[in-house]
């Protein structure tokens, strides 16, 4: 059976030192290990209570400036207004993590292969964010790193979105898994229903965005076919 003693130290003591009142203490001890003391923050105690307390109140959320992500490099296309929006949508493990360019069409040219290349051995989600040639900002959030795959992958944490020119996310519908797939000639994100949710060309300048059956978007664009301005992938490191 497990014990467990809350205190915060917000005072001085004799044993103790003055902590910031952000700061738990928590004490644990159990009748077949030894007991261990662990230091967390306000902010970490309350997600953990969120996974094993039904009553944790949406109001105990934490605010959405602090899930915005960080940029570790400077964006041609993401401002604050944007993050907000899909830091909303992100799911809670890329939460409080730096989010590194990986991939931008205007630092390393226009090519999938490229693309790929930087993204070989990365296991993390990423973000796909396009200006098109109408100045329009869309893409997607990816469970995974886009790679040349002969069978579709990902999860149904992997989303559609467009500022077009109000922000709308496409989540996954359930229909059906086709969430990415990628060859050298082009990328693929959602089927079904007769044509792809998105869909970039091996140069990273054409694309084109139809209502599929993956995610019940609409056209992300204000044409199902456009052509990219600029391009860029972000990364999150842990």
């Amino acid at each position: 059976m497990w014990y467990c003693r809350v205190q915060s130290l917000t005072e001085k003591s004799e044993t103790m030192k003055l902590l910031p009142e952000n700061v738990t203490v928590l004490y644990f001890a159990s009748d077949c290990m030894e007991p261990y003391v662990e230091i967390i923050t306000v902010k970490d105690s309350k997600r953990s209570l969120s996974l094993c307390c039904s009553e944790y109140s949406e109001e105990d959320e934490p605010e959405v400036e602090d899930s915005l992500p960080v940029l570790n490099d400077q964006s041609q296309l993401l401002d604050d207004k944007h993050l907000e929006r899909l830091a909303a949508q992100m799911p809670a493990k890329t939460w409080g993590y730096p989010w590194q360019l990986v991939y931008s069409t205007s630092v390393h040219g226009s090519s999938l292969k490229t693309m790929y290349r930087n993204m070989a051995g990365l296991d993390c989600p990423v973000l796909l964010v396009i200006k098109d040639m109408h100045k329009k900002v869309f893409g997607a959030f990816s469970s995974d790193p886009f790679k040349v795959s002969k069978y579709c992958y990902g999860t149904g944490e992997t989303f559609l979105f467009s500022f077009n020119p109000d922000f709308q996310a496409y989540r996954w519908s359930g229909e059906n898994s086709y969430f990415l797939s990628g060859n050298w000639e082009s990328l693929q994100i959602g089927g079904g229903g007769g044509g792809f949710g998105l869909w970039l060309d091996a140069n990273l300048y054409r694309g084109s965005s139809f209502s599929c059956t993956t995610f019940q978007n609409e056209s992300l664009s204000t044409q199902v076919d456009f052509n990219v301005l600029d391009l860029e992938v972000w990364t999150v490191q842990n």
